[in-house]
């Protein structure tokens, strides 16, 4: 009898060892599971492909067949998921192409698609994009934004020799400010076609400025569930 204790004692240490891992592997607040990779890519938690996995606000789109991540925006618009970051929250997708080589227009501006998020939903665009707004009108002079023949669209458009050099008018700014958390504007009213830089850095060469495109967006941290 004296060894009892001595064994249960043994029991509820096996127990502890045991537990304590699974409760790390669990996700914070007890959500569903971490959802399978897209392909080669990861989907980190709280991101979610479907039922089960994930969080059901922070929606991802898996195209099986090329193995792609996709972000759906409002106006049946869709972005390639380019990197991820769990750790900061925020993932870079691929902004519209150009309609052709040879066109200053993005794809879907015609329709007055620019990038347009769902501000119900906790994704915003991050202060991390420098936001180029190519080929546009006389009707975005009266803007506050950076719209002189020295700004950093006109720099870039005459380093890379891209379908917008020349440029009779373009505008830069920083994105995240209250304006542009959850919208890019473009529309053929305004400006034909649009790029987006995460971390750029003004003083390396223009010609590499290339290596940074993309659109950060940055989502929230989940809310704890109801007990």
């Amino acid at each position: 009898m004296a060894s009892t204790p001595f064994v249960r004692g043994d029991l509820l240490f096996f127990l502890f060892q045991v537990a304590i891992p699974i409760l790390v592997l669990l996700p914070l607040g007890g959500h569903a599971r971490v959802c399978l990779p897209c392909g080669s890519t990861a989907v980190p938690y709280p991101l979610s492909t479907a039922d089960g996995c994930g969080d059901p606000s922070y929606k991802v789109r898996c195209v099986a067949n090329t193995s792609t991540l996709f972000f759906d925006a409002l106006n049946d618009t869709s972005y390639p998921i380019t990197s991820i970051s769990p750790a900061a929250q925020r993932l870079v997708v691929s902004p519209a192409p150009w309609m052709s080589k040879d066109m200053c227009v993005s794809v879907g501006v015609a329709a007055g698609r620019g990038v347009q998020l769902d501000p119900s939903l906790p994704f915003n665009v991050s202060s991390s994009n420098t936001i180029m707004l190519l080929n546009c009108t006389a009707a975005l002079l009266p803007s506050p934004l950076n719209c002189s023949s020295n700004s950093l669209c006109h720099v870039y458009a005459n380093a890379t020799g891209s379908p917008c050099s020349p440029l009779p008018l373009c505008c830069t700014f920083v994105a995240g400010v209250s304006s542009t958390s959850y919208r890019i504007r473009a529309s053929p009213e305004y400006c034909s076609a649009y790029s987006s830089f995460v971390g750029l850095d003004p003083t390396e060469p223009a010609a590499t400025w290339g290596s940074r495109l993309g659109l950060e967006l940055q989502w929230a941290t989940p809310r704890e569930p109801l007990c």
